[in-house]
């Protein structure tokens, strides 16, 4: 009897840990929706539907949700244009909606390469800057807006860091910067880029 229940209690914990192993091994992804004024003047439902995070550039699983190439951008799209190709940066005279899955760091990952990041970011850097001091420091020709979604992450600049956590909001003015989650959960921010003239 003892076995029965045993054997019972380990084909309940596999039918409960399967559903949540696939729910961790999922990839993530955001609901998008993108509203636009139809031929007769209607505002209308262009997209709706889960985009994609996925890692690129680092480990952290990051979607563009919007690019446009020109500002002021005008409404003409006909196709998505979260498949336009960017880099980190936004066009030129452009703008980068992007959402980005911050996981946590492993503390023997703050030490490395200082241009780790700096590299990915490439000739779009502003001359005006010091050296980064940590391999996630970076940064771009761009004004951006960070709306901290869930979780929690610290954000460094030159001298000193800031915690932030889900409501927060930043906005960063090209300067040095790098995103460091340090506790145990994912940290999410969504991010809009506009290019920016030299600082």
């Amino acid at each position: 009897m003892k076995h029965l229940a045993m054997w019972s209690a380990l084909i309940a914990l596999v039918f409960v840990a399967a559903p949540l192993a696939a729910q961790e091994q999922k990839p993530s992804e955001v609901r998008r929706v993108v509203t636009k004024i139809d031929a007769s003047g209607k505002a209308v439902v262009m997209f709706d539907g889960a985009v994609p995070l996925k890692t690129l550039r680092s480990p952290n699983p990051a979607g563009e949700m919007w690019v446009t190439e020109k500002s002021p951008p005008d409404f003409s799209f006909t196709q998505d244009r979260a498949a336009v190709k960017v880099g980190l940066v936004p066009p030129k005279d452009g703008t980068v909606f992007r959402v980005v899955d911050f996981v946590p760091i492993k503390p023997e990952h703050e030490h490395g390469d200082m241009n780790q990041m700096m590299k990915v970011v490439g000739d779009h850097a502003p001359a005006k800057g010091l050296p980064p001091r940590h391999p996630m420091m970076h940064r771009t020709r761009s004004l951006d807006y960070a709306i901290i979604m869930s979780g929690e992450i610290d954000m460094l600049v030159d001298d000193g860091e800031v915690h932030l956590k889900a409501g927060d909001v930043v906005v960063q003015q090209a300067t040095n910067h790098a995103w460091v989650n340090r506790g145990k959960e994912i940290c999410r921010v969504a991010f809009i880029l506009i290019d920016s003239q030299e600082p």
